[in-house]
């Protein structure tokens, strides 16, 4: 797979695959064996049904449980693809760093990452996301249209970067 076709894949920088991994590693090393220790200590208080540290560990280790089996999935589907090795630094492809101007000449910049890694409040959108979409193999200098549910709004790309 290059750098610019992650379309079938779950496509993710080394840090966002990084950052998942080091998730996984939290709740399985030291989370999950904190809440099995505290499930163990409130079955041995006796009546379980009215025991508020078993009913509330219990719960909490099926929600780690399910964060852990989604995470496993995400991370076994991932591609990593490092930004750094893109060949075409003229395009928008995935890693991209992109400087957009709107039609009030507003700049944004946004950072193209894989989904698991999305933070719009940062700037990064997800690859499947409709700017990604629409930004995709754009130059310097093409303006794309991005179909919202709030409307259609333009962005004309004034910079790409991959750094």
């Amino acid at each position: 797979m290059t750098a610019s076709s992650p379309d079938r894949t779950n496509p993710i920088t080394p840090r966002g695959y990084a950052a998942l991994k080091a998730r996984y590693d939290h709740l399985l090393g030291t989370e999950r064996p904190e809440i099995a220790e505290i499930v163990n200590w409130a079955a041995g208080n006796g009546d379980r049904s009215e025991n508020g540290d078993y009913l509330y560990g219990r719960k909490r280790m099926r929600e780690i449980d399910r964060e852990l089996g989604h995470l496993s999935r995400r991370m076994k589907s991932a591609r990593v693809v490092d930004p750094g090795e893109q060949r075409d630094l003229s395009r928008v492809f995935f890693g991209a760093r992109v400087t957009l101007a709107d039609e009030e000449d507003e700049q944004r910049i946004v950072t193209i990452v894989g989904d698991d890694e999305q933070d719009a409040g940062q700037g990064l959108i997800g690859w499947t996301s409709p700017l990604a979409r629409a930004l995709r193999g754009a130059e310097i200098g093409d303006c794309r249209i991005v179909r919202l549910p709030g409307g259609e709004k333009e962005w004309e790309v004034i910079a790409i970067d991959y750094a």
